[in-house]
């Protein structure tokens, strides 16, 4: 056989090889969309475990415009009516604006608590302008600014898909999308994440007596505006990543998103009970920081250490499975607190039921608990 023989059947060789494994990653690659695509049209949900994690991918010319149409019809407007009383004593009414998020096709819809807290009346305003009154206040989050609404004998509707926020990184590209400063319906912003795993305390424009503790907030520069509350913060491969909750307002670029993570088990809850409950495990813990590593002399840097003082919850699910005051908490189910979210974050995946598998620390050795889940009962 001659070497030009040889060199044809070699380059015939590679060329069948790079054919087959174009072809082969193609089909890979349709597989995995049809199935999600499948997923969707067959449940009519969110997934809540994705074949493919957006958050590795990265906008490039014309990303951006698709992602905004794919998205921009699960995203809706939230107009409020709200009623009181002056300082004479006369009845008002009040109207405010907000953003939602559709998260099923019989209309479950994803927002802030204080979008919808105390409101007498919600009406939701889809993409294309029609409006639904038939709308009511189904479940809320009693650990987060999060609530669930229902818009009533509603089918079809276009859900937005769900990502994973523990897998963020500082610097990763995202969209928001929301009902700015209440009148200019589905605004886009773009930038980066700048930062996780954030503390803040936010309060209530129009009354700043009224302000909760968020923890583990995203910190995005993607414009977040009055109005935006309750939309979707977004990365490249279109899937939401966090609820957008507040902005600073001493600050430019400053925006913060609740992590989608910590609703998952809410929102599944919801789905399959018609109650939004959340997963509950009963302690009461400090997230571990330089300072608080240094103030306790606690071996590790990053966990949840619960509280020498009566730190386990009486008949709790921590009390049952033998966790005790002073334990450090580094894991749930080998994901490591931290960089992948809170402890609170963490167990919000779950539902309430769900055994899970501690990591702690205790006496200076790692063991690992097992723990069932219950159902937070609010005051």
């Amino acid at each position: 056989m001659s070497n030009d023989a040889v060199s044809d059947k070699i380059k015939k060789g590679n060329y069948r090889l790079v054919i087959g494994t174009l072809v082969g990653a193609t089909f890979a690659f349709s597989c995995a969309s049809l199935g999600l695509s499948l997923y969707n049209t067959f449940n009519g949900r969110p997934f809540y475990y994705n074949f493919y994690d957006g958050n590795s991918a990265n906008f490039v010319e014309g990303s951006i415009a698709d992602i905004v149409n794919q998205v921009s019809p699960s995203v809706v407007s939230i107009i409020t009516e709200s009623t009181g009383t002056d300082w004479y004593g006369r009845s008002t009414s009040s109207s405010a604006a907000g953003t939602g998020m559709i998260v099923t096709k019989d209309g479950y819809v994803l927002t802030n608590k204080h979008v919808v807290d105390g409101a007498k009346k919600i009406q939701v305003v889809m993409h294309d302008g029609t409006i639904y009154s038939d709308v009511e206040l189904v479940g809320t989050d009693p650990l987060n600014d999060v609530a669930f609404i229902k818009i009533n004998n509603a089918s079809n509707l276009q859900p937005v898909t769900l990502g994973d926020s523990k897998t963020l990184q500082s610097g990763q590209q995202v969209i928001a999308i929301g009902n700015a400063l209440g009148q200019y319906q589905n605004t886009v912003t773009q930038g980066i994440i700048s930062g996780t795993g954030r503390s803040i305390i936010a309060s209530d424009q129009s009354n700043y007596a009224n302000y909760e503790r968020l923890s583990d907030m995203i910190q995005t520069d993607a414009s977040i505006n009055s109005g935006n509350s309750g939309g979707p913060l977004i990365n490249a491969g279109g899937q939401v990543i966090g609820i957008n909750t507040a902005v600073y307002s001493d600050g430019n670029g400053i925006g913060f998103a609740i992590p989608i993570s910590s609703i998952k088990g809410m929102l599944k809850s919801l789905i399959e009970t018609g109650s939004a409950k959340r997963a509950y495990i009963g302690v009461s813990y400090l997230n571990i920081t330089p300072s608080v590593q240094k103030q306790y002399s606690l071996s590790v840097s990053e966990g949840a250490y619960v509280s020498p003082d009566n730190g386990i919850i009486k008949d709790s699910p921590a009390e049952k499975a033998g966790l005790k005051s002073g334990d450090i908490i580094t894991a749930v189910d080998g994901i490591k607190i931290g960089k992948a979210g809170s402890l609170s974050t963490l167990i919000g995946e779950h539902t309430a039921g769900d055994t899970v598998e501690l990591t702690i620390i205790r006496d200076g050795a790692e063991q690992k608990i097992k723990l069932t889940t219950s159902a937070y009962l609010e005051d």
